[in-house]
């Protein structure tokens, strides 16, 4: 029995909901998101709620129960509020500086790289050592993060690369003599 699946998920003001050919769309103040709806899972859609059951009683219709309804809540979620990460770069020389649609990164390498901002995305770049991603969707705001940290993740000796802000790096020591 999933404790997260049983409960239904609040729809606020300014949310509407909407289903048609088998996906759920959510429109907000901050745009619109939609997923497809699993077979696995009956979903009711009232005015005020989105309740979400198993459709039968076989295992993969339970696994997909508590995750759909977490999905559903993510939607809600991104488009009243949105979702935002926020990176920090540590290094000597090592700065980021936000171009337009555009995020420009000097991390060490020969190069300077270059790294596209997907529709829906916005990146800031408060100073140059921080990095603010923020958008509706929550995949595509992870995925960015996780794209942009891969270039150069932190090392464990000094610490030097791009962390997620709260992420803690275990340091180690170094060579003894």
């Amino acid at each position: 029995m999933s404790r997260i699946g049983k409960k239904a998920v609040a729809i606020p003001n300014g949310v509407t909901a909407t289903v048609a050919d088998g996906v759920l769309s959510m429109k907000g103040p901050k745009g619109t998101l939609s997923m497809p709806m699993a077979n696995e899972v009956t979903w009711d859609v009232q005015a005020d709620s989105v309740a979400v059951q198993p459709a039968n009683d076989t295992k993969r219709a339970r696994a997909f129960w508590g995750m759909q309804r977490t999905l559903v809540q993510n939607l809600v979620t991104g488009v009243t509020e949105g979702f935002s990460k926020k990176l920090l770069i540590t290094g000597v020389g090592y700065r980021a500086n936000a171009q337009g649609k555009k995020l420009k990164l000097q991390l060490g390498y020969s190069h300077d790289v270059d790294i596209d901002v997907p529709e829906g995305l916005t990146v800031a770049t408060p100073d140059q050592t921080t990095v603010e991603i923020s958008g509706a969707d929550k995949q595509k705001v992870g995925q960015l993060a996780a794209e942009i940290r891969r270039w150069r993740k932190p090392e464990p000796y000094k610490g030097k690369g791009i962390k997620y802000d709260g992420e803690y790096i275990f340091r180690k020591e170094g060579k003894k003599k």
